[in-house]
């Protein structure tokens, strides 16, 4: 078949599965509905209809696009008319994980397989009901359980949802954590000697005393030095007693 023949069909399977759809995946089904023919569409050719039918719906004529996204290729509405399309599926569709949801999810992500007992001991408190949650939202799922440790605890990953979810085909397209820190790296400044000195030179006494507020401007206090230590109760009684006499 040519490339023109194929492309429909890879398009009405994507937008027929309720999944996303891998190449090796396509090959198969329009392998199976052509079974028929006796030359076989290969992966290649397939794989080079996805790249034309991507190309083809990144026209702004379209609202909609055709991404890898969630392990495999599938129909994803553009960015700019989600707040339209949330309409049609309520609180549903802007619910959002909580702190502590994402955090557990992260750890399970970057982590992973891992059981409850290790991301509360990263976490530092009782995560129970942030697992709970995820597995309800089918962000993450059970997938064995470690039988090195005692008990045999269950071993957590993160599912097809959660790369869906976060537009990712597998967890190696996670950010490295070296890369998340230096992004948030903030350059030091750098403070010279010569920063603090002034073309004129004052003494304390002409001048004050140099204060640096929290904004890091320089103040001078020339309030007249005075001892602010208050009088002891004994210096007080002496001058009350002094007053009688």
């Amino acid at each position: 078949m040519e490339l023109s023949e194929i492309i429909p069909h890879i398009e009405a399977l994507i937008f027929a599965s309720e999944k996303p759809l891998t190449a090796t995946e396509i090959v198969e089904l329009i392998n199976n509905a052509f079974g028929f023919m006796e030359e076989r569409i290969h992966i290649e050719q397939v794989e080079a209809a996805l790249e034309g039918i991507h190309e083809k719906y990144q026209s702004e004529f379209y609202p909609f696009e055709v991404l890898q996204s969630g392990g495999g290729w599938q129909f994803l509405t553009k960015k700019m008319y989600h707040k339209t399309v949330v309409q049609l599926n309520g609180d549903k569709f802007l619910r959002r994980l909580s702190n502590a949801a994402l955090e557990t999810l992260a750890i399970i992500a970057y982590k992973q397989p891992i059981t409850k007992g290790e991301i509360e001991t990263i976490r530092g408190v009782n995560s129970d009901y942030s697992v709970q949650k995820l597995l309800e939202k089918e962000l993450i799922l059970i997938s064995g359980r470690n039988e090195e440790l005692p008990g045999k605890p269950l071993l957590y990953t993160t599912s097809k949802n959660f790369m869906d979810y976060f537009g990712i085909n597998s967890p190696n397209d996670l950010p490295k954590i070296k890369e998340v820190l230096a992004e948030q790296a903030v350059d030091a400044t750098i403070i010279k000697p010569e920063d603090f000195i002034s073309d004129t030179t004052h003494t304390q006494e002409e001048t004050g005393i140099i204060v640096v507020n929290a904004q890091g401007e320089l103040l001078v206090d020339n309030t007249p030095s005075t001892n602010s230590q208050s009088p002891s109760d004994d210096d007080t009684k002496d001058e009350v007693e002094h007053s009688k006499e």
